[in-house]
């Protein structure tokens, strides 16, 4: 067999996300001249997605930028694309570490429709972010006292409320109880997790955070997969393609020569490849890997898709006419008198599915936006919701509002929502690391098949899922198509490569 330049070798990649186009990318700047990309659906961006509400953008997906400083690349790419506002450039915004959880400021209702005052809720709030600090270091130190961060933050928070709190009143110690609740069911939603009794402790503190207020895209998220695709060769990418079968450790023969992997298209396509990088979620691949690879996932990879989590946080957009919160809030926290037992579920999903939604963020400016609330909401209540039609929605938040606010004549204008769990090709939002998981199930989701022999690499694999500290992130997944173009730039680049493909010895 003819021997054969890495440049000519053949690359396809599964899903045209972040992940997949910043593969694309690397890989064809740096000369590959077979690289394509399978998409199932009729567009690009896979969870980057914005949308429209009225006359005003919003976004279905990704949200922000988390951290956007120098060491992130979605901010560098972003800037270099002129999609930020000033505000968000400044060398004052890219130097603010906030940990992850931005310095918003809040307003919190109750559930007998009464406004809270900060003096009230105040200690709640420092408390409650002092545990979720700590429920952070003990990735560093090894060991788990507890068996979950949900179990830690509990048992952590009623000692300490006890003994801090114990001169207020019992009526001010069970709001300020019932307001970690909400705080509960707030860190689901920025999880992505049903409960935080399901999220490990021991790898919790994994998720690294880079400095930078979080920042969001005038004029949406989509406006970066827009200017990355420009930069694609033309025709690069097949829409509504779904793969159905991924079939490596092969000897296929085409056009005079042999290949090791063949992609099984919906369609009844088959491609042959030399390498695939996959980059579907890993929601998909949970729910399909028994049959979207053949062989079948190595079992110790299989086990850390199992182990992994992948759960679902959902939207619901609010409109309004006129706003019911203060002019400088960024943040409503809506608090249930009767949860003061630290709750972050509902007893009957179907029933009481909306008291899981923590509460809304206020889409600022006002001057862009006009008055319109972003509800966010997590877990198997959240899942529950995207099967409700749109008016029972609406009916449910519209009473919500009118509860909290003690005011029975507020109407929304218009309402929508995301319905992530129910995207046959995502069946989620975005990783988390359950109990029971750490840093070596990353990086088993992460490993090539094979690793070695006569020809390695035949499937890569890529997403926000494989990044070892910017899980759940958009610039994780762009991260992780770099790595694994790069992962086979490294391989045509080192000597053994030039031999040929398959050896007559």
């Amino acid at each position: 067999m003819a021997f054969r330049h890495g440049m000519d070798s053949q690359i396809v990649i599964v899903g045209c996300g972040i992940s997949g186009i910043g593969a694309a990318l690397k890989l064809t700047k740096h000369g590959f001249r077979n690289v394509r990309i399978l998409e199932a659906t009729g567009r690009s961006g896979g969870r980057i997605k914005t949308g429209k509400m009225g006359n005003n953008i919003i976004e279905i997906g990704a949200n922000w930028i988390h951290g956007p400083s120098e060491a992130n690349p979605v901010f560098c790419l972003s800037r270099q694309y002129s999609l930020l506002d000033p505000e968000s450039l400044t060398p004052e915004n890219q130097d603010l570490a906030i940990g992850g959880h931005p310095p918003w400021v809040p307003n919190w209702f109750s559930s007998s429709g009464h406004k809270l005052t900060p003096e009230l809720m105040g200690p709640a709030v420092e408390l409650f972010a002092e545990v979720l600090e700590e429920g952070g270091e003990f990735s560093e130190q090894g060991g788990e006292p507890y068996s979950s961060v949900g179990e830690f933050i509990r048992t952590e928070v009623r000692q300490r409320a006890a003994e801090r709190w114990q001169g207020d009143s019992l009526s001010c110690q069970s709001v300020r109880l019932s307001l970690i609740s909400t705080l509960l069911k707030a860190e689901c939603c920025v999880n992505g997790t049903h409960t935080l009794d399901t999220l490990g402790l021991g790898a919790f503190g994994l998720y690294k955070t880079l400095p930078g207020l979080d920042c969001t895209f005038p004029r949406g998220y989509e406006g970066l997969i827009d200017n990355l695709m420009k930069e694609l060769p033309a025709g690069i990418v097949s829409y509504h393609r779904p793969v159905s079968c991924v079939h490596w450790q092969r000897v296929v023969r085409k056009g005079g020569r042999e290949y090791p992997v063949v992609l099984e298209c919906e369609d009844g396509e088959r491609i042959p490849a030399d390498h695939v990088i996959l980059t579907v979620p890993l929601g998909y691949l949970k729910k399909h890997h028994g049959t979207l690879l053949s062989p079948p996932l190595p079992l110790h990879k299989l086990h850390s898709v199992q182990r992994m989590g992948f759960g679902t946080n959902n939207k619901i957009f609010v409109e309004f006419d006129q706003p019911w919160w203060d002019d400088d809030c960024e943040v409503i926290y809506l608090v249930w008198e009767d949860e003061s037992d630290l709750v972050d579920q509902v007893s009957d999903v179907e029933r009481l599915w909306i008291k899981k939604l923590f509460g809304f963020t206020v889409l600022k400016p006002t001057e862009r936006y006009g008055h319109v609330l972003c509800g966010w909401i997590a877990g198997h209540e959240s899942e529950f919701m995207e099967t409700l039609p749109e008016q029972d929605v609406t009916h449910s938040v519209t009473h919500l509002i009118r509860r909290f606010t003690g005011n029975p004549t507020i109407t929304p204008r218009r309402v929508l929502r995301s319905q992530w769990f129910h995207d046959p090709w995502t069946c989620g939002s975005y990783t988390y690391t359950a109990t029971g998981t750490s840093l070596q199930d990353i990086h088993n989701l992460a490993e090539p098949l094979p690793q070695q022999g006569e020809q390695p690499l035949q499937v890569l694999f890529a997403g926000e899922a494989t990044h070892p500290s910017f899980f759940s992130t958009v610039h994780g997944a762009l991260l992780t198509g770099w790595r694994e173009a790069g992962r086979l730039i490294s391989h045509y680049s080192a000597p053994s490569t030039f031999q040929p493909t398959r050896s007559k010895l």
